[in-house]
Parts: C-alpha cells; structure tokens; sequence
C-alpha cells in the first residue's frame, strides 16, 4: 500500500485526440485510517485548483474535501480513493470507501464539539452532492458548478 501516493494529470494525456480540451484531474489513494491524508489532499486539490474558480471557491472545495475524506478514513475502517476533475462544468470530487454503509447527514448535538457536521457543510455548500453505490463499496461525491469559476 502507498500512503499518500496521487497523481495530478489530464484527460487529454489518456486519450490521443487532439480536439479535446484537457481535463485536470487527482487521483490519490488513501490509505486506511491515515489522517495524514486529510492535509495532503487538501494540498493536492488546492494545486489542481490553482487557476481554477473564483476567490473562496477553492476554500470551499478544500474543506469539503476535508469532510468527505474524513469520513472515508475514519467511519469505514479501510482505504479510500480521493478522484477530483475540473471540467468546463465544474469540479467534481468524489470519495470511493469499500463500505457499503451510506453517510446520512445529521443534525449536530450542541455538546458534540466538532463531530457530525461533516455532511451538513457538504450538503449546505456543495452545488450538488450524493452516494453512489459500487459492487464494493460506494462513492460519496459533491459538485462546485463552473458559475463559481
């Protein structure tokens, strides 16, 4: 297993036709339990965001991402893969667990300190979010439309 490994390349550097527009994209895997991963994700995602978005749209990106790679890490209990693509749409960003037990957003206990508003922020911020089930598994993923570009 790599802790940590990513890569950041594009759509257009998988296929040869040349009238396609690039399609960056972050593919990192996340190893199980690894909190390291949550600020190296951060930091992978702002880098492909560079030139992407308006102000404050790449700070939203990075803390839903933070959320849905918490998550992955901390309530399944097994690796995770962190997939981000910026297309003229938007960016969409999705996390695959091999736990087929769906997120639900909660409302916060008050004396919880800082738990269970993960999925309230992605459903309050996101322009779209939701879970996609796998054969193993599902993807819990959110969308920032191209509008906030």
């Amino acid at each position: 297993m790599t802790v940590g490994a990513s890569s950041v390349k594009t759509a257009g550097e998988q296929t040869d036709s040349s009238t396609e527009q690039p399609t960056p994209q972050l593919r990192r895997r996340l190893g199980r339990a690894d909190l390291r991963a949550v600020p190296e994700s951060r930091r992978a995602l702002r880098e492909l965001l560079r030139h992407w978005g308006r102000p404050g749209t790449s700070e939203i990106a990075e803390l839903l991402t933070s959320e849905l790679v918490t998550n992955a890490l901390i309530h399944t209990d097994d690796d995770a893969i962190l997939t981000a693509t910026v297309s003229p749409r938007g960016l969409r960003v999705e996390v695959r667990d091999f736990v087929a037990r769906r997120p639900r957003p909660c409302v916060p206990d008050a004396d919880d300190g800082t738990h269970g508003r993960g999925l309230v922020l992605v459903q309050s911020l996101a322009d779209a979010w939701g879970v996609r089930a796998h054969g193993v598994g599902k993807a819990v993923w959110f969308e920032l439309g191209a509008e906030a570009a």
